[in-house]
């Protein structure tokens, strides 16, 4: 039995499946190796596009972003949204977050790679409620999608918070 609930959302029994479509869009002439662009384009109907390229380390352009950063940064987006849903659950006023998260890939002999880890650092500034915070990032590692979805570890290292009054 499914009901639905809004665009790209579909309610089973206990469950809820989201779909997600992106278009990567790149044109040029693959004439060989260092000559061909790594540049193409992220987006998704009705959004912006998003800049893309390879890692400059496999001859790409540094001022669009690549797959390994918005991997990281997926990551952290999620962290952030559901430590900030926890947070308004909890009464806890948020008034910044920032994070600057690093991930690690090591690249085989073959070229091919995987990421052995990334680390959240998220620095929060709250008006109350600081010593509720670890258990909040805690939660919100255990809920998010993203975390839930790849194969190496996800470390959280929450910056000390500030509070505001």
């Amino acid at each position: 039995m499914t009901f639905p609930n809004g665009p790209g959302c579909v309610y089973t029994r206990r469950m809820r499946e989201h779909g997600y479509e992106v278009e990567v869009s790149w044109s040029g002439a693959t004439t060989g190796y260092r000559d061909y662009s790594r540049a193409h384009e992220v987006g998704a109907e009705g959004k912006p596009g998003i800049p893309g390229s390879s890692d400059p380390a496999f001859r790409g352009d540094r001022d669009r972003y690549n797959p390994e950063e918005l991997l990281v940064a997926s990551l952290s987006q999620c962290h952030m949204l559901w430590f900030l849903h926890l947070a308004t659950d909890a009464g806890i006023v948020v008034t910044a977050y920032r994070d600057r998260p690093k991930g690690t890939m090591v690249e085989g002999e073959d070229g091919g790679g995987r990421f052995t880890e990334v680390t959240l650092r998220p620095e929060v500034t709250v008006h109350s409620g600081r010593d509720k915070l670890a258990e909040l990032h805690e939660r919100a590692h255990h809920l998010c999608f993203i975390a839930n979805s790849v194969n190496f570890p996800v470390t959280i290292e929450p910056a000390t918070a500030q509070s505001v009054d």
